[in-house]
């Protein structure tokens, strides 16, 4: 039987890739609020800074805005 691969994802670090993704691409956090159609940056920070991840939709909406792949946004480990 193989090896069973758990992946664990790092909110802190996925908010560190995410904030570097931004820069790279030159998206601000405004932008990224407007995109969501949220009142308030607050969500989008609290992404950045680790708090809390994206819900899976607003995962997926990001992988669109990005255009990459969710796994090149997550930072994880992969657990056997």
């Amino acid at each position: 039987m193989e090896h069973c691969i758990n992946p664990v994802i790092q909110p802190v670090l996925t908010g560190k890739n995410l904030s570097n993704i931004l820069k790279s691409k030159k998206i601000t956090v405004k932008q990224l609020q407007e995109l969501f159609g949220f009142e308030y940056p607050q969500a989008v920070y609290s992404w950045l800074n680790g708090r809390t991840l994206p819900s899976i939709d607003n995962f997926l909406k990001l992988s669109k805005i990005l255009n990459m792949p969710i796994e090149d946004i997550l930072v994880y480990d992969n657990i056997a």
